[in-house]
């Protein structure tokens, strides 16, 4: 959560002490009571520091070393020191919802009053922290050349067939698995929650995105937005695997729009 060694002892220290305080009698369930405190404990460390404009001390040795090299190996290789690197790129509260839930199968119900968001909000958190952590990775392991320029040509292709209607264009463009799944606020401009199949998406993409234009997320993901006048109101998020389209995620909600990074493409162009 912190990928500091020194920082995690303090945040148990904390949580042990608040324990010693409570009545243990009122505690219904402990392992939920423990998860809370240090999540919130954590929560408000990585947010002092990030108001304090420190890295943590273990910033470019993310493990810190002790007497015991196998115990160092272990920890290493199951926490992974390029993800720690690519995590303390993330929010405070993205940070939290993604390694509470991906690592630690904590269910979004109880991520949520941790985080001060809905369960819906911190599903949205984890999402985005999760398509962070997988561009850093795809950066790291692609091939030499440039893994955004390949990803946007994907979209550009995509939104250019959407708006010509192309079926059989979108189709080729689609892995025959390939899933949409939209936010409550997509949901409301029109449409289905959930989506699976190549010929489904088609279907429904066809003769749409007319005013969509592709845009960098984050600094890691090709996406499109929609602008409704001046204001930003829907994105299209993709998830591309070997040239296909795997996953389209459409969000909607404000407050999930303003926390992300939009900046248009190059070279991108309203249709």
């Amino acid at each position: 959560m912190l990928g500091s060694a020194a920082e995690a002892d303090d945040a148990v220290q904390e949580a042990w002490l608040r324990l010693s305080r409570a009545d243990a009698a009122e505690i219904e369930n402990l392992t939920a009571w423990l998860t809370t405190v240090v999540g919130r404990v954590c929560l408000d460390m990585l947010r002092s520091r990030r108001t304090r404009s420190e890295a943590p001390l273990e910033a470019t040795a993310p493990i810190e070393a002790d007497d015991d090299p196998e115990r160092d190996a272990v920890l290493a290789d199951s926490v992974g020191l390029a993800l720690l690197v690519v995590l303390d790129t993330l929010g405070p509260a993205e940070r939290l919802s993604f390694v509470l839930h991906d690592m630690f199968a904590v269910p979004f119900e109880d991520i949520a009053p941790i985080v001060g968001r809905t369960p819906e909000a911190a599903r949205q958190l984890a999402s985005r922290a999760r398509r962070r952590v997988q561009g850093g990775e795809a950066a790291r392991t692609a091939d030499p050349g440039h893994p955004i320029s390949r990803q946007k040509e994907v979209v550009d292709a995509f939104l250019a067939a959407s708006r010509g209607g192309d079926f059989e264009a979108l189709l080729a463009l689609l892995d025959p698995d390939v899933t949409v799944r939209m936010d409550p606020a997509a949901v409301s401009l029109g449409g289905d929650f959930a989506t699976r199949g190549a010929v489904a998406v088609a279907t429904a993409f066809s003769g749409r995105a007319q005013g969509a234009r592709p845009v960098i997320i984050d600094g890691s993901t090709v996406g499109a937005g929609v602008w409704f006048g001046e204001n930003l109101g829907l994105v299209l998020v993709f998830t591309i695997t070997d040239g296909k389209v795997t996953g389209i995620e459409a969000l909607a909600d404000p407050q999930t729009l303003a926390e992300l990074d939009i900046r248009p493409a190059a070279g991108a162009s309203g249709g």
